[in-house]
This record gives C-alpha cells, sequence and structure tokens, in this order.
C-alpha cells in the first residue's frame, strides 16, 4: 500500500479515536466534578489540549504509515489497535467515571507502550522516531497532571 494512503488511513483512525473520546468523556473539562478538583499548577489552558493532540495525531499517523511499510506484522497492528483502545478508554474512565486511580492505571499503560514504540522500533525508522517525541512529552505531562489529582483529590 502507498505511504500517502497509509497516512490517511492512521489520521482517518487517530482523529476518529480522538472523536470518540471527546464524545465518551461527555463534557468532562466543563463539568463540577472536574473544575471542582485539586489540579496540579502546571495544568495547561484547555485550548493546550485540542493543540496538542492535533500535532500528536498527526505525528503518530506519519509515524505509523512509516512503520507500517518498514514493518508489515501482526505485532505492529495489534500494537497500535491497543494503543486507541488505551487512549480513547481514558477518557471515558476519568472523565465520565471518575476512576481517577484506574485512569493512571491507563494512562500509565499508554505511555509505557509510546515509549516502547520509540525504543523497539529506532533502529528501523531512526529519525522518524522522533516524530514519536511530541506524544511521549505530552503523555509525561498527562500522566503527571493524572497522578497528581489521584494523590491531591
Amino acid at each position: 500500500m502507498k505511504f500517502n494512503i497509509l497516512v490517511v488511513i492512521f489520521l482517518v483512525i487517530n482523529f476518529g479515536a480522538l472523536a470518540i473520546g471527546s464524545w465518551l468523556m461527555n463534557n468532562g473539562p466543563q463539568t463540577e466534578w472536574y473544575i471542582g478538583l485539586n489540579k496540579a499548577p502546571w495544568t495547561p489552558p484547555g485550548w493546550v489540549f485540542g493543540a496538542a493532540w492535533t500535532i500528536i495525531m498527526i505525528c503518530f499517523s506519519i509515524y505509523m504509515a512509516q512503520l507500517y511499510t518498514n514493518e508489515n506484522t501482526g505485532k505492529v497492528i495489534i500494537l497500535f489497535i491497543f494503543q486507541v483502545v488505551l487512549n480513547v478508554s481514558w477518557n471515558y474512565v476519568f472523565f465520565n467515571q471518575h476512576a481517577v486511580s484506574l485512569a493512571l492505571i491507563i494512562i500509565s499503560l499508554l505511555t509505557i507502550l509510546i515509549f516502547y514504540f520509540l525504543i523497539a522500533y529506532y533502529s528501523k525508522l531512526q529519525l522518524i522516531s522522533l516524530l514519536l517525541l511530541p506524544y511521549v512529552i505530552w503523555l509525561a505531562i498527562a500522566t503527571s497532571l493524572n497522578y497528581y489529582i489521584y494523590t491531591n483529590n
């Protein structure tokens, strides 16, 4: 399959997952529950989340298209699907169910998985692997925010 077509496919899947996650969080950031939480002092303003995820998913889609081109295996697809499930489920668990501790486990697993992508496939993708850095950095911040809420509420 052509690289450009793969990029489009991964963009559709990734942005579709973001849309589903947003729908599942049920207006979470505007709820009394979330507004009333003791949040970390480094919590960014709301608009940053949308901008960050847009950049992350564009970079991740290009990365996945290249990875799939180089390593067209069931393992890559399973890891990708697991990433989608973790990403979508975090929104539901945290914002909809208010299960902060379970959400922390989910986001920690997602962080480990993206680090795994970075490390395991670096030798095959090299510079393309740098496209994972926005995702890795954002997950480190998001995990710290989730942890802060877990420990301070």
